[in-house]
């Protein structure tokens, strides 16, 4: 089930609290945000703090902070993950009560040779599946994932499928430490939210056939989406927190919205970067082609973030 053609369009932007919005988070969130804003749509922001041990406090104020700087503007208050434990619990009773999750004994040492899927997680061999061994207590809840591939129209990138059973197998909607997976939290929030529209980095494809076989069980529309080119440094290294990508804070706003604007194949005049936060919008805005950016995995940004 897709939204019906009629519904209102509805962009977000979802960054984790992990550190200082990074220039690689930027660049998602323009591409989100102006193609929203391209559809005539409302444009969201949640800060996906479902997995509190990488939370670092106050990073998600400091990344809210860090958007109003650049001169984003949200429709209705920023979401929290932190707070709807109540929501996902509800989910997944609903998957329980269907017979499309189980209780899962195994430990991280006890699948530690098991192949690895796309996103570098262990590729479950269903040890559990068929009921948990004998003496053994659950510790994590797993997706009953159906057979057969899950397939979408990415506006970018174009057919993809995947065999999720094969590829990935019965992936974790509740970890073993009582949090909820980033899986199912994603997609209860993009459904409670409306989300029509997911306009995000390419590295995280791989959750997407995996978010779809959750809406598919949960009876909850597939939203379109739209994976962006990951921007990288000079040795080909994804700018992330985890690479120390530097925070943009240390940066002029205009000329990073241009340098998002640039790795989004938008061509922005180069005389841009030195007006105004409000004239690079407006050109922004007035200009955006989501037809125009690159059908590739990685982008080079023209300035240094690196430390």
């Amino acid at each position: 089930m897709i939204f019906p053609p009629s519904s209102s369009p509805v962009g977000r932007f979802a960054p984790t609290p992990s550190g200082p919005l990074h220039f690689g988070s930027v660049v998602a969130a323009v591409g989100s945000y102006l193609d929203a804003r391209d559809l005539g749509g409302q444009w969201l922001v949640r800060i996906d703090d479902v997995d509190a041990p990488r939370a670092v406090r106050g990073a998600g104020e400091g990344i809210l902070r860090t958007l109003e700087a650049l001169g984003f503007e949200w429709d209705g208050a920023p979401v929290w993950q932190h707070a709807r434990t109540e929501q996902y619990a509800a989910a997944l009773e609903r998957l329980r009560r269907d017979d499309r999750v189980y209780g899962c004994a195994c430990t991280r040492k006890m699948l530690a040779g098991a192949p690895r899927a796309a996103d570098g997680s262990a590729r479950y061999p269903g040890t559990c599946r068929d009921g948990l061994p004998a003496g053994a207590h659950a510790r994590a809840w797993r997706f009953r994932v159906p057979a057969g591939a899950v397939g979408f129209e990415d506006r970018l990138q174009g057919r993809i499928e995947e065999d999720v059973s094969r590829e990935a197998g019965d992936f974790i909607l509740k970890r073993a430490d009582g949090l909820f997976a980033y899986q199912l939290a994603t997609v209860v929030d993009d459904a409670e939210a409306g989300v029509t529209d997911v306009v995000r980095g390419i590295d995280l494809m791989p959750s997407t056939p995996r978010q779809i076989a959750i809406q598919q069980a949960l009876g909850l529309p597939t939203p379109r989406y739209a994976h962006l080119p990951v921007v990288v440094d000079a040795a080909g290294q994804k700018l992330s927190k985890q690479s120390l990508a530097r925070a943009v804070d240390d940066f002029r706003p205009a000329p990073v919205l241009v340098d998002a604007l640039s790795c989004l194949g938008q061509a922005p005049p180069d005389e841009l970067a030195r007006a105004s936060v409000a004239t690079v919008w407006a050109w922004a805005r007035a200009h955006w082609s989501i037809d125009a950016v690159p059908r590739v995995a990685q982008v080079k940004s023209r300035r240094d973030y690196d430390r």
